[in-house]
């Protein structure tokens, strides 16, 4: 874990990393200073199969690489490769090679992209007889990292089990003034998450009142119109409390597991006339990126096992039910519907299958 750690810290600094004999580089930071190994021929933009179908070429591989052409350090357009890795319009064939499906080192690449909320898109070169010698003076000198394919396709799954409590203090709300905040930290360290603890435990209801809340600093800390997120937090909170207490969980996740970085990106997509769910499509994410392991690590650190779940999303509930938390009951929970937000939740209620038709309904 701790090499893997230190890949995605270098990986989010703009700093390539070696996974098996594949150099590999992060496509959004990627310039000509950091381009200096680069001299491969076989040089290729590795991208998921959500941004092939966005741009029109739908494939049945989990990622797919397309040959630079002309890789040569002094030749390769780099503006084009970040155009090609998250615009959303792309001429490929000017530049890139007939595709290919992804070797495993590839697709691992994605997935420490993804882990270090940076675009899904890597530019990687196999490391050949000429770049080797060049290659492994940079790594005795710790100028590169290396990591196992294997370690890195696991990169998402190594804080299962191993979330940490770090501290706690009471925190008095003003819809529920009996509040106790504690922070979890995930093993890598990179996400940290809150558990609002509201009322006393000896008091709570046998189905213990729990929501699942996903941090958004625009809607939650700035009041977004664009989302109803600011207005289910405080509802929530309300919601647990006139219920007897329970428990919410804040979860770093923004944008839907995606990063702030890669959600504004997706704004200004929406704002062009996308939907949230193809504005994260074609920066080459899935429909949702959330993983809800470190709420089911939570509640047990918790003691909590059988629960009154607020949500209206049913990927919730049977991400904690297929992690043995008993989901009692269902209640629904809504923000007022406006016409800054009705797209977005329109595009929740058709694309995701959330349960929303109860309040959309009441505001054709």
């Amino acid at each position: 874990m701790h090499q893997i750690e230190r890949a995605i810290f270098d990986l989010r600094r703009g700093i390539p990393v070696v996974i098996d004999q594949t150099l590999v580089y992060p496509a959004e930071s990627m310039d000509r200073d950091l381009a200096e190994h680069l001299t491969n021929a076989q040089a290729a933009l590795v991208m998921s199969k959500h941004r092939l179908k966005a741009l029109n070429h739908p494939t049945e591989a989990q990622a797919v690489a397309l040959p630079i052409l002309n890789a040569q350090v002094t030749c390769l357009d780099f503006q084009a490769i970040h155009e090609a890795a998250s615009a959303p319009e792309v001429d490929l064939a000017t530049l890139f090679g007939s595709p290919r499906p992804a070797t495993a080192s590839e697709v691992a690449a994605l997935a420490l992209m993804a882990r270090a909320l940076l675009l899904p898109a890597a530019v990687t070169a196999p490391i050949d007889a000429a770049l080797a010698p060049v290659i492994e003076e940079a790594l005795a000198q710790g100028r590169l990292l290396k990591v196992t394919t294997d370690a890195a396709q696991r990169c998402a799954d190594l804080a299962k089990g191993m979330v940490q409590r770090i501290s706690e203090a009471k925190v008095p709300l003003a819809n529920a003034s009996e509040s106790r905040f504690i922070l979890f930290r995930e093993a890598d360290g990179l996400r940290e998450h809150v558990a609002v603890v509201i009322g006393e435990a000896a008091q709570w209801p046998e189905a213990v009142p729990v929501r699942l809340h996903s941090s958004c600093l625009t809607g939650d800390l700035f009041g977004s119109l664009r989302c109803d997120c600011g207005e289910q937090l405080q509802n929530a909170i309300e919601a647990i409390d006139k219920l007897g207490g329970g428990v919410l969980l804040y979860l770093s996740q923004e944008g839907r597991g995606i990063g702030l970085a890669n959600k504004l990106r997706a704004y200004e997509l929406q704002d062009q006339g996308m939907d949230t769910v193809d504005a994260d499509q074609t920066l080459g994410f899935g429909e949702d990126e959330r993983r809800y392991h470190v709420a089911v690590d939570m509640l047990g650190a918790l003691s909590i096992q059988s629960i009154h779940l607020l949500t209206n999303n049913p990927v919730k509930l049977a991400a904690l039910e297929a992690g043995g938390i008993q989901v009692m009951s269902r209640g629904s929970l809504f923000g007022r519907v406006t016409k800054e937000n009705r797209r977005y939740l329109d595009a929740k209620a058709r694309r995701s299958g959330h349960w929303l038709d109860e309040v959309l309904d009441s505001h054709q």
